[in-house]
């Protein structure tokens, strides 16, 4: 949708709550050869390097065992398994349902048989279906969620640590998208797993009379692995059903669980001699663009860059970019801001999105010590700001894993050259739980501004695998900050089928100030507690009820009321996907210290604020062709009212074409000079897939915020080889949007490029 919210709000159904200059050359060049010089000398002793495992870990069941089969050469990848080799494989067929009803077995049988040559595992994957006509599968386009269409998961723990995985997804289209798992946990979204990473895999599928049929090769670099006797692998598999909303799994099928719990995963034996799996792509790029800002003269340039990715062990993985460009990135969705806060934005950009887990450093809720569009992106006009290059090295020795980044951007605009260091170590103790440290350095040509350097320390704990204890402990050093620029929290969190809470303490100073991090609201000193009741009742269609209640107190750090919230809400979960989310009532306190610029001349003078609101939310059912959600919520609003309205719509008449709309109309009445006014944001998305290959997308927004514009992003993207690509892009409007608290005006731009991709693998 075209809108975004910040603190206490709730979009569907989530709650979207100076020193010395140092030599930018000097600088880089130690950097860059401390940086390799410790890359080269872990990879020359990390795969000796012995992994202690609890007794627990290794202690396996049969029912838990996997077996994979030695074939001289690779099966048909034809999306069927009418090729024999397949039988000469164990299937393994014992899923049961994590949804709806938790442990019973699955409703549709699942079968899946494993396979491996020297150099490439195979799996063959049959999902029956007693009624195939009703299979769903209507998205052809790589990466791009398919929630709404049935699929299967594979999940591979190739270094078997019990800790992390990738994942390799694919739907009865043999469509892709893969991701990864950092600790037993997800990304901001509703994925199993931070789609971030991408793998050269290839995979087929195709309907049948009795089911969907699937085959799926992972050769062993794309995984970077390189051992090859006493090979133990953790594994899991998941299906889900659609026109069911069925999730099924062969391991770890509590609700509480899932696929991301790879501790619970089984076990895979049987692969040894194999050849070197060693991971190592070079990925140069071509770009021609023509680009027009507002206020300058049109630019031509024709540039090139490269990307490098290399496994300096079967645990670790290094990657290095140059002149990195992001012309192949989709523009963020407008967002029209409703609170003096700033507004999270997801990342978008590969280079930075790969491993981001390892780098994960939260602080409550969507904060986070570190950020990467801090990097590379103006936080106020998210105008683009060139990055000569940088390094990445993400993996784990033993129990230890480990993020070291750097990146060097070149001044642009009021954006001076900076160098962004960043080291992340986090070290493993019992399943799910860890102890960490994160350190951050920024260096600046911004003469007011030379350095912001953030340092943290934190840890989760998991106990009766219900309990979780989360706490942190991170501060900031700036020219002119000596004091008042920490940061404190812990929380305590029990998850069950039928009940979840939290209990959270944090406080942060004045200035704590992580300028390569994300904190909403600084100077605060937060009590807040959640609790949500959960019951599955006997009632045609629905699945489950939802009781919450929340309380926020957070006055800043002198005692002075600053932010109080509490809400009470509703929720019903259908067997077929919808929903419905209703606040029964939201109280909101807020203090207002600066003018809050809300529209063009408008301005929310300082002061205290109460009011009250309400919310209705309805999504439909996910099993159809055409979905929609709307969501409504009126009330008080800084002295006035404001109402919301928001709806979307998803239309796919067929696999190739899919067409969505969404729109918002705020109405606000506020007791100010012009203070009766309405804002609207709309956006039209059409996607073609001409194949599986070969697809154009188009994205059109309307704002009458601020901007008072219409943008239009169209791209066209041919995938010709196994992570090469050809792009074709025209942009009107913003790239990137603005993070920054309030609505200022954004850089427009008009923009035309051509970006050829090759992948070169060993």
């Amino acid at each position: 949708m075209g809108f975004s919210f910040a603190v206490g709000e709730r979009q569907g159904s989530d709650r979207v709550r100076r020193g010395t200059v140092v030599s930018r050359i000097h600088k880089w060049d130690c950097i860059c050869g401390a940086f390799l010089a410790t890359a080269f000398c872990i990879a020359g002793r990390a795969d000796a390097l012995p992994h202690r495992e609890s007794a627990s870990q290794v202690e396996t069941r049969a029912a838990d065992v996997a077996q994979a089969v030695r074939v001289d050469h690779a099966p048909k990848l034809d999306g069927t398994l009418n090729d024999p080799l397949w039988q000469s494989a164990k299937s393994i067929t014992d899923f049961r349902q994590q949804e709806p009803y938790e442990g019973q077995p699955a409703t549709e049988p699942t079968e899946v048989r494993i396979l491996y040559t020297r150099h490439a595992v195979y799996f063959g994957i049959h999902c029956f279906d007693s009624e195939p006509s009703r299979i769903i599968a209507s998205e052809l386009r790589r990466d791009v969620s398919q929630d709404l269409d049935d699929h299967f998961e594979i999940l591979v723990d190739s270094n078997h640590n019990r800790r992390g995985a990738y994942v390799f997804q694919i739907n009865p289209l043999g469509t892709q998208i893969d991701g990864l798992i950092v600790e037993e946990q997800r990304d901001n979204s509703e994925a199993d797993f931070d789609s971030g990473w991408d793998g050269v895999w290839t995979s087929d599928a195709q309907i049948g009379p009795d089911g969907w049929t699937a085959t799926v090769e992972i050769p062993f670099t794309t995984l970077n692995f390189t051992h090859s006797t006493d090979v133990l692998w953790g594994v899991n598999f998941k299906r889900f059903i659609r026109r069911k909303n069925e999730g099924d799994l062969w391991k770890a099928y509590r609700r509480t669980f899932g696929i991301t719990k790879v501790s619970q995963a089984g076990n895979l034996e049987g692969i040894k001699d194999i050849g070197s799996g060693r991971l190592f792509v070079v990925k140069p790029y071509g770009l021609a663009r023509y680009d027009k800002q507002t206020g300058q003269d049109p630019k031509f340039p024709l540039t090139g860059g490269v990307d490098v990715k290399y496994g300096l062990s079967s645990n670790l993985v290094l990657n290095l970019t140059g002149n990195t460009d992001f012309a192949d990135t989709e523009v963020d969705l407008e967002p029209f801001n409703l609170t003096p806060f700033k507004v999270f934005i997801p990342e978008k950009r590969q280079f930075f999105l790969e491993n981001a887990g390892v780098f994960n450093f939260s602080l409550g809720d969507q904060d986070q010590l570190f950020f990467s569009r801090q990097i590379g992106i103006d936080p106020i006009t998210g105008n683009q700001v060139p990055i000569n290059g940088g390094g990445k090295l993400t993996g784990r020795i033993g129990r230890l894993e480990l993020g070291v980044m750097d990146v060097d951007t070149r001044s642009s605009g009021p954006n001076p050259y900076s160098n962004f260091a960043v080291v992340r170590l986090k070290e493993s103790l019992w399943a799910g739980s860890y102890v960490g440290v994160m350190g951050i350095d920024k260096r600046s040509g911004d003469v007011l501004d030379s350095f912001n350097q953030t340092g943290g320390l934190d840890t989760r704990l998991v106990f009766f695998k219900d309990w979780f204890v989360d706490a942190h402990m991170a501060g900031t050093q700036s020219p002119g900050y000596p004091s008042g620029n920490r940061d404190l929290g812990a929380s305590l969190t029990y998850r069950s089928n039928w009940l979840e809470g939290i209990v959270r303490r944090r406080k942060t100073g004045p200035n704590f100030n992580p300028e390569v991090g994300f904190v909403e609201r600084p100077d605060s000193n937060e009590t807040y507690g959640d609790l949500t009741f959960k019951v599955r009742p006997r009632i045609p269609g629905v699945r489950e009820l939802q009781f919450e209640g929340f309380l926020l107190h957070a006055p800043d750090t002198l005692g002075q009321v600053s932010t109080q919230e509490w809400q009470n809400t509703f929720r019903a979960e259908f067997h077929n996907g919808g929903y419905t989310d209703d606040d029964i009532v939201d109280v909101f306190t807020q203090r207002i210290t600066v003018p809050f610029h809300i529209y063009k001349s408008v301005f929310i003078p300082n002061g205290l604020y109460h009011f009250t609101r309400h919310q209705l939310t309805y999504g439909s059912g996910q099993d159809r062709k055409f979905t929609y959600n709307f969501f409504e919520r009126f009330g008080g609003y800084y002295g006035g009212t404001l109402n919301e309205f928001r709806v979307r719509t998803n239309y796919r008449p067929t696999a190739k074409f899919s067409v969505s709309a969404s729109g918002t109309w705020d109405r606000f009445r506020l007791p100010l000079p012009n203070g009766n006014f309405s804002v609207v944001l709309a956006s039209l998305q059409g996607n073609y897939s001409f194949n599986r290959f070969l697809t154009f997308t188009s994205l059109v927004q309307m704002d009458t915020s601020n901007a008072q514009a219409v943008s239009a992003n169209l791209r066209l993207r041919y995938n010709y080889r196994p992570d090469s690509d050809l792009y074709i892009i025209y942009n009107v409007g913003t790239q990137f949007a603005s993070i920054a608290p309030e609505n200022p005006p954004q850089v427009r731009e008009t923009r035309f490029a051509i970006k050829y991709t090759y992948s070169w693998q060993r």
